[in-house]
């Protein structure tokens, strides 16, 4: 097999993102056998009877007893608390990585709780997702072409770096590295701010509706468009795993909050002095930066 093959493999939460990690890496034929580890035992048997996984148990030491590399796919607010059971049980051997959307507070908790193993923990964060949530939803081709960016730290083991890098390779990501704090300032502004921006979108018509249309957001939307749709698909994510990590990454994301509202007064301004010139200035520059997005090819 390949040199980053995997005997046992596992996987720490079972859904879209750790069950697609799976089912790429099974395709690749890189893994004998899939271990998984999760909260609901529904989605725990679904695992089991798409072949996800192999076998699935919440005991942490029968698990990781052999374990060459483990997948830490939890809500970003449950990783300290799941690398502070599974230290005790790691081989020396053993490689962790986690995808959290999220960096700097899962470095703290790894470098708290796992001692020399901190060596082996890659951190990494795959940039791909679909609204929807659950082993059910996973699907191999997920991180197709799609970016992932690890956050090697000093403490790192060069060779665990490569072999994290390369299992993401294999699953046909775009493998890139920088600094923790840099990611979480980074995605605050083009993934976690437009999240909040979808579900206040939502929430915007929700309230609307009481004058609108009598209380029935419905009424509103049936009359909406494809701009809309595209807007806010994201607004149907798992509440839970966003409430995380907006709140976990909360300092950078408060800035860009701010940041925001700045260009929403700019443009409140605008159309207060009925301003033309300005207005279309700014609509062509953000076609500009739209397009050229477009036109690398690689986003959806």
């Amino acid at each position: 097999m390949a040199a980053s093959s995997i005997s046992k493999l596992v996987i720490i939460g079972v859904g879209l993102i750790g069950g697609s990690f799976a089912q790429a890496l099974r395709r690749a034929g890189l893994v004998k056998h899939i271990t998984g580890i999760g909260r609901s035992p529904e989605n725990m048997q679904c695992a089991l009877e798409l072949g996800i996984i192999d076998e699935q148990t919440g005991d942490f030491a029968a698990a990781l007893s052999g374990a060459d590399f483990v997948l830490l796919a939890v809500p970003v607010k449950q990783a300290a608390r799941v690398l502070q059971q599974i230290a005790p049980y790691l081989e020396d051997c053993t490689v962790i990585s986690d995808v959290g959307s999220t960096k700097q507070n899962v470095v703290n908790a790894a470098r708290a709780y796992l001692g020399k193993h901190i060596s082996r923990f890659i951190p990494a964060h795959p940039i791909a997702g679909t609204e929807f949530s659950g082993a059910e939803a996973a699907f191999p081709d997920l991180f197709q072409d799609k970016p992932v960016i690890l956050t090697p730290l000093q403490e790192n083991d060069q060779q665990a770096i490569v072999h994290v890098a390369a299992l993401w390779r294999y699953c046909g990501a775009r493998v890139s590295s920088m600094q923790p704090e840099r990611h979480d300032q980074i995605l605050a502004a083009i993934s976690h701010l437009p999240h909040m921006l979808a579900f206040s979108l939502m929430q915007h018509i929700q309230t609307q509706s009481l004058t609108l249309s009598e209380g029935n957001p419905l009424e509103l939307l049936r009359l909406a468009g494809s701009s809309l749709n595209g807007m806010t698909r994201i607004a149907a994510s798992s509440p839970e795993m966003w409430r995380d990590i907006c709140l976990d990454n909360r300092t950078a994301l408060l800035a860009q909050i701010e940041a925001y509202q700045l260009e929403l007064s700019k443009l409140q301004q605008i159309l207060t002095d009925h301003d033309s010139d300005a207005l279309e200035k700014l609509f062509s520059e953000a076609r500009i930066i739209r397009r050229n997005w477009s036109a690398l090819g690689n986003n959806p």
